[in-house]
């Protein structure tokens, strides 16, 4: 997917802390387009050195990027680790680990009714991926005291995805699972982002049909990745690419019963809007 131009919604740029991310090694999961593909050009012309994977190695992106492509399952354990280790002796340590590649499938008759199959894709690939690459990169991380760890978890981690139970719980257990690390490893000197965004142009959301100025309208990948950066400069947990996720989830920690009720609602009213029926998997947030 071509990466797009568009100005940072919501949310002023104000410059860059000049080198901060030179000559870092960034590792990049589901980089052959849509937001890892911003992501890595992102990093790059911030002057570091990238590493791509996805199913099939994503060796034009990374090539026009000076970079490096593999081939990674990101469900698998030991693809992770060995994305991890074939990145290392490509270009050095990895300084900063992206865990973007998702999937969401959806509900075909109700809440429960998605297959055990997507179910377990979904926890493997939205959660579990971000585990096995802590478990490669803690250990070294802890001993150099540093590095960063960034999680995509969409705004459905901290609101939910109509029309999509796994999606929806697997990226609440994403966002927890980035709390914990947080928490965990704040005085090792590791930080850690977790990315919200809420609708985004990638092939995950080819089939909705979102009126242009609605709250839900669809953002460029680029604006993800320019929100990144900010938030990394700043040393912000949460990055919100679409600022009124923060006053959604503000609204729905203070009246739970009123947002569930809003949120059906919305669902009556938009389902057809939101292209429900037509939300299928993934690879590439």
């Amino acid at each position: 997917m071509n990466i797009g131009t568009s100005t940072l919604a919501g949310r002023g740029i104000r410059g860059h802390k000049a080198g901060m991310f030179s000559g870092k090694v960034v590792a990049i999961t589901g980089a052959g387009g849509g937001i890892g593909q911003a992501f890595a050009k992102m990093f790059a012309d911030a002057g570091a050195k990238v590493s791509l994977s996805d199913l099939t190695p994503p060796t034009n992106v990374a090539d026009a990027l000076g970079g490096v492509a593999f081939a990674c399952d990101v469900g698998s354990e030991a693809a992770i680790q060995d994305f991890v280790r074939d990145t290392e002796a490509a270009l050095g340590p990895v300084d900063v680990f992206i865990a973007n590649a998702g999937v969401g499938f959806g509900d075909p008759t109700h809440a429960a009714s998605a297959s055990n199959a997507d179910w377990e894709a979904s926890w493997r690939i939205n959660v579990m991926q971000s585990v096995y690459a802590s478990r490669a990169l803690l250990p070294g991380w802890v001993k150099r005291g540093e590095g960063s760890f960034v999680i995509v978890a969409s705004a459905a981690g901290l609101l939910t995805q109509l029309g999509s139970a796994s999606y929806s719980t697997t990226k609440a257990a994403a966002l927890s699972f980035a709390e914990n690390l947080a928490i965990s490893h704040k005085d090792d000197g590791i930080s850690v982002h977790c990315v919200c965004p809420q609708y985004v142009r990638t092939a995950m959301t080819a089939h909705m049909d979102v009126e242009e100025g609605s709250p839900l309208a669809l953002i460029e990948p680029d604006v993800v990745a320019t929100t990144l950066r900010t938030c990394m400069e700043a040393g912000e947990f949460l990055v919100l690419p679409h600022e009124i996720v923060r006053k959604y989830a503000h609204h729905k920690t203070a009246d739970r019963d009123r947002w569930i009720g809003g949120m059906a609602k919305l669902q009556r009213e938009m389902g057809e809007q939101l292209g429900l029926k037509a939300f299928k998997g993934d690879e590439n947030e």
